[in-house]
Formats: C-alpha cells, sequence, structure tokens
C-alpha cells in the first residue's frame, strides 16, 4: 500500500494534502494487509510496552495520574492498568501512557526527530477497549500509529525549533485511535487536525533538570490524542487546513516537509526499525551503558580509576551530558545522564531499579567518578548516527592500565536486536512482581497470540493486581 503525497495531492474540500494524505493511508489500512513481520513486531513491542508499564506501577507520578482517573467512572470506559476500574477513555490514555514511558525503557525510533513510538499504545488500547475492538483492530491500529509518528520523525525535526517530539505522538495517537475506533476517512481528517492544532509542545518539558512531566508529556500527547478521535466519532470539526493554512502546522512549527510513502506493498513498516532497551535508560547511553559492562570485569577497581574518556555523537553530548546531567537530583535526570549512568555501571556492574534509589544516584562515590569522566564529541561519530550509535569509552587506572571498547550499535538496535526470547524474559523481570510468575506465564502466551483476542476490555483485565 504504498501512498505518497504527491499521488494524494487532490485533497478534497478540506484543502490540506499533508492530512488528506496521512488519513487516507489510515482508512485504507486493513489487518490483511500487514506483512508477517509487521505482526510480529507488533507484538513484541506490545509485550515491551505493557512490561515496561507493569514495572513502574509502584511510581509515584503514575500513582498520582491514576487517582485522579479513578474519580471518573465511564461505561463503556477503558481499564486503568493494574486495576478493575474503567475510567473514561482519555484518562485511561494518560494514566497508562504515563506508566509505559515512566522507567525511560519502552522502545525509541531514531531519525529526524527522536521519539518513542510505543507511546501510542496507551492511546490505541484505551480507544479500542472503549469501542469494543478486536486484537487484530488493535494490532492494526498500532502498526498505523507507528507508522505515521516514525514517517514524520522522518520529515522534520522539530526540537531545534524549541518543540517537542510529542507533538508527533498526538497525531499519530489520533489516528492510531480513530482507526481503533473504525472512524471513516473524513472522521480520521478531522481527529488529526483536531489533534495537531491545539496540542504543539514545548522542548522545555526535556531540557536541563527534568522533572516528571518528562514522561507526562507524552501521556497527556496520547490523552489528547484520543479525545480528538472522540471528538471527530461524534461530528466535531477541526481548522479545514491543518499543516498548509497560512498559521498552519508547516508555518508555525515545522517548515514544508514531504511524506514520501507508507508501509505496505513490499514497503517495511516502519514498526520493523524500533530499538527495543535491555536498559531503562534515555536511548543515547545505551552504547555507553553496553561498553562500560563490557570494561567492569577488566578494571581493578572504581576507586583506582584516573579518568574515564567518553567519546560519541553530538546527540548524545547535547541530550545527556548538557551541564544539568552532572548533577542528578531525580530519577527523570539521572536515567538521562551519560556520566552517572557510565560511573554507575562501572561500579555496580548493572543498570537497573537498584541505581536509580535517591541514595544511589546522591551516593558521594558514584559522584567522585562522575567528576573523573570526561565526555567529548567525535565529529566522525556525529556523521554516523542516527544509523549507529557509535560511542568508545576508555578507563585509565593510577597504577597506569589503560582499557577501552566500542559499541557502534547496542543491543536492541536493528542490526543487534532483542531475540523474542529477551522480549520474553525481560517482560517476566517487569511483571512477575506485581503479577507472580504463573500468571505471567499465561498472559504471555495471551499476548503471543495477541491477534486472537475477541475482546480487549477482558484482556486488560488480565493486568489486574490483587495486593
Amino acid at each position: 500500500m504504498e501512498t505518497t503525497v504527491r499521488e494524494r495531492t487532490e485533497a478534497g474540500e478540506r484543502g490540506d494534502s499533508v492530512a488528506s494524505c496521512l488519513s487516507t493511508y489510515a482508512s485504507d489500512l486493513t489487518y490483511s494487509s500487514l506483512s508477517p513481520a509487521a505482526v510480529h513486531a507488533a507484538k513484541r513491542h506490545l509485550i515491551d510496552w505493557l512490561g515496561c508499564a507493569l514495572g513502574a506501577l509502584g511510581a509515584r507520578p503514575p500513582q498520582i495520574a491514576g487517582a485522579l482517573a479513578r474519580h471518573v467512572h465511564a461505561s463503556p470506559g477503558a481499564t486503568l492498568l493494574g486495576t478493575d476500574h474503567r475510567t473514561s477513555p482519555e484518562l485511561a490514555a494518560f494514566t497508562n501512557g504515563l506508566l509505559g514511558r515512566y522507567l525511560d525503557y519502552n522502545d525509541t525510533y531514531l531519525s529526524r526527530e527522536p521519539c518513542h513510538p510505543s507511546d501510542n499504545f496507551g492511546a490505541v488500547l484505551a480507544a479500542a477497549e472503549a469501542a469494543g475492538a478486536s486484537g487484530r483492530d488493535v494490532i492494526t491500529a498500532s502498526v498505523l500509529a507507528y507508522e505515521v509518528l516514525c514517517r514524520l520523525c522522518d520529515a522534520a525535526s522539530i526540537r531545534a525549533r524549541g518543540w517537542d517530539h510529542v507533538t508527533y505522538v498526538v497525531m499519530s495517537a489520533a489516528l492510531g485511535a480513530g482507526k481503533a475506533m473504525g472512524l471513516s476517512q473524513a472522521q480520521l481528517y478531522e481527529a488529526l487536525s483536531l489533534a495537531a492544532v491545539p496540542n504543539v509542545a514545548l522542548r522545555e518539558a526535556r531540557a536541563g533538570a527534568l522533572s516528571m512531566w518528562k514522561a507526562g508529556a507524552v501521556a497527556n500527547a496520547a490523552r489528547n490524542g484520543v479525545f480528538a478521535a472522540w471528538l471527530a466519532s461524534q461530528g466535531f470539526t477541526g481548522a479545514p487546513r491543518p499543516f498548509e493554512g497560512p498559521m498552519g502546522f508547516w508555518a508555525q512549527v515545522s517548515g514544508p516537509f514531504q511524506l514520501d510513502r507508507f508501509g505496505g506493498s513490499g514497503t517495511p513498516f516502519k514498526i520493523e526499525e524500533c530499538i527495543l532497551k535491555p536498559f531503562p535508560a534515555e536511548i543515547h547511553s545505551q552504547a555507553a551503558i553496553q561498553a562500560a559492562l563490557e570494561l567492569r570485569p577488566r578494571v581493578e577497581s572504581t576507586e583506582g580509576i584516573e579518568q574515564v574518556v567518553i567519546e560519541t555523537y553530538d546527540a548524545a553530548v547535547d541530550i545527556i551530558a548538557d551541564p544539568e546531567k552532572w548533577h542528578p537530583a531525580t530519577r527523570e535526570t539521572a536515567d538521562h545522564s551519560l556520566p552517572y549512568l557510565v560511573a554507575a555501571a562501572l561500579a555496580d556492574g548493572a543498570i537497573g531499579p537498584a541505581q536509580f534509589t535517591p541514595e544511589r544516584i546522591a551516593d558521594p562515590a558514584i559522584r567522585e567518578l562522575m567528576g573523573r569522566t570526561q565526555v567529548l564529541r567525535r565529529d566522525e561519530f556525529s556523521r554516523q548516527y542516527p544509523q549507529a550509535l557509535p560511542v568508545i569509552i576508555e578507563v585509565r587506572t593510577r597504577s597506569g592500565q589503560v582499557c577501552g571498547t566500542a559499541v557502534m550499535h547496542p543491543h536492541g538496535h536493528p542490526q543487534d536486536p532483542l531475540s523474542d526470547e529477551e522480549v520474553t524474559a525481560k517482560f517476566r523481570r517487569l511483571a512477575e512482581g506485581p503479577l507472580g510468575k504463573q500468571h505471567t506465564d499465561q498472559v504471555l502466551e495471551r499476548l503471543w497470540r495477541f491477534e486472537g483476542e475477541s475482546d480487549i476490555g477482558e484482556f486488560m483485565a488480565l493486568f489486574q493486581v490483587h495486593n
């Protein structure tokens, strides 16, 4: 189903070729047009996202969101993950979206604009449950949402202009939610406009020291995407030219761009190109963590380290080695701090929940090692990004020992993907605490056969936690 903007230049009475192209593609996509690889990838990424969400059930930000959402009862509604409570679909999208994003453990797509495409699942599942959709409907809507988000990220970067990448997520979430609800092409057009025009987010959410809103920003995008689709389903209309109008998205946010093609008819779907993370930390740190863990057995002791030198690409330096990241005070900043993550990996031989406690983040020994760490830009590596995520780490000890290693494609990258067994193992690590081992086994069996689910509401009930 290869579709180009050029082929969709006849935009119809609403008058916006980009919105027409995206809504037409969304309307035309069917489960039968998905490749087996795309269907399998959708299940892998859903398993990964649900595991990340279950692992965050005890975190303060989603607990705050969940407490607010439980004030609302809805029928039909959508389930708050981990409970039997059905709230409004948009509040479920926000709370569940916050859960999936909080640990910074969910998938990533790197292009002109980086993003976390599984952030769409909160919106798609909430809309699908409220609409009585099936597993195949969710897979189709999810592949669509990934496709839209990743193609927009390919088309134009907006962070350099001060806008947050979640600005694109609200559009993909609206189309994914609308697809799960069975909206027509005309309704999908309106949902896209109702998502794009009111929901341009500031990059300040990801600048310097980070707050709870780091994860909340994309959960809010999912919420607003669902709300846009729900409005459109009832006949609410949006601005006729959301992208190409004189005060539209092109003029105010992104500049003009072209969408060249979409997945289908032999063109791979973008969901097949996304990275699954082995470590709960920002994507640009994955190669450095892997390198540090490889070096640790070769270093006598962290106390004996004289200097750690990290060479990497511009995006990693700019995003996770800016001045505030050298003094992390919160989990949100620590998992985005290249010097902290490398120091913790060298000291502890792991990056996991234990490395993000307030006590470990503030540990003087870790801070001292960070003070002996240097982060350098390497032009060659910047030219290779984002096709590769290269890093070299060299450790020099006071006894004169020098050891180093390089990583070009961290594990989880499409060049070195996680196996299905590793995806399953990651889910188990995150889910067995709240669900128990036996129930986790049962859930996994159904997840790998997710296309056979007939009732998403009944499926979401599988994740109720019994304390």
